[in-house]
């Protein structure tokens, strides 16, 4: 099934978890806010991406 991925740049509290947890589909910008590099990751990284998603501490990554 396929996943995708979203986050808000605006809520984002530079914490890099997300970086940390699924470097293939998040990166930090020159401010270290989120950014997603890749919105529909493979199934072998979705449990990777939900990881991130639930360790936001701002919930700024929304997955579906």
């Amino acid at each position: 099934m396929a996943m995708q991925v979203s986050a808000t740049k605006e809520t984002c509290a530079v914490s890099s978890m997300c970086v940390y947890r699924a470097p293939a589909v998040f990166d930090q910008d020159e401010d270290g806010t989120v950014e997603v590099i890749d919105p529909n990751p493979p199934a072998e990284l979705h449990e990777a991406v939900r990881s991130a998603a639930r360790g936001c501490p701002t919930r700024s990554i929304h997955v579906e």
